[in-house]
């Protein structure tokens, strides 16, 4: 991967919080839930990396920060950023997305920090649900043909109980399983790219993920938790990451 992208006048989102508060949040979720970890040798230990998730629950965010196997600075809906909690999130390296909206700025700070050699977390899905991956935006896609980056599949087990609302959390002692897929590779496009080659680029990762999904719901014998209640669905967002129109 090439240090020389767009978006390297971007600064790159604090990481001291979040690489000094990992142990202990660490600690605290696993006082709360079972939360297993499988395979986490298949995130490459240097170098950037997207991490792609399927999105259940209120606490995968937080838990992919915490639990992955490198400090992750995650895409988060910029509703988040508000009041102490988005202080927080500011301080910990977590970046504040516009899911309705182009949104070059998160744009910026995720090449800034992939060409530093840091991990970027995104939710293809956009907002929670079944976590089946039925929906699918192009920002992972698009971060790795812009850097050459890999993604690396994460899928996330026991998040939300079955019928559970959009905000809740499973029972103290639940089972929570994070499963590490392989990672994906596709070639370094420089710009400009075009909207159909960053749609057909996330035709090809949907389908990795899909299968890398099936294989870890057969792995840890487990299933995703179905839709959310009636009423509890977000209106399908866009991610905000898609192809300006010129470099940044």
């Amino acid at each position: 991967m090439t240090t020389d992208l767009p978006g390297s006048a971007a600064g790159h989102p604090p990481t001291r919080l979040l690489c000094g508060l990992r142990p202990a949040a660490a600690w605290l979720l696993r006082r709360r839930w079972s939360v297993q970890v499988h395979h986490p040798e298949r995130v490459p230990a240097t170098g950037g990396v997207i991490l792609a998730a399927n999105h259940v629950g209120v606490i995968d965010g937080p838990l992919l920060a915490v639990v992955a196997p490198r400090p992750v600075h995650a895409l988060t809906k910029q509703e988040m950023f508000a009041g102490p909690l988005g202080r927080f999130l500011r301080a910990s390296g977590q970046v504040p997305l516009d899911r309705f909206h182009a949104d070059p700025g998160a744009i910026r700070t995720c090449l800034r920090v992939l060409r530093d050699g840091g991990v970027v977390g995104i939710f293809p899905e956009g907002t929670r649900g079944d976590g089946e991956l039925r929906r699918f935006h192009h920002g992972a896609a698009y971060l790795a043909l812009v850097t050459g980056a890999p993604v690396v599949p994460v899928t996330l087990v026991g998040t939300r109980e079955p019928g559970g609302a959009t905000g809740s959390l499973p029972p103290r002692g639940a089972r929570i399983d994070v499963v590490v897929g392989t990672p994906w590779h596709t070639t370094q496009q420089a710009w400009p790219r075009t909207r159909e080659h960053v749609a057909a680029t996330s035709v090809l990762l949907k389908g990795h993920m899909l299968s890398e999904l099936a294989a870890a719901l057969a792995d840890t014998r487990r299933s995703l938790p179905g839709p959310l209640p009636a009423g509890q669905s977000e209106d399908d967002p866009d991610t905000g990451l898609v192809e300006p129109s010129r470099e940044l």
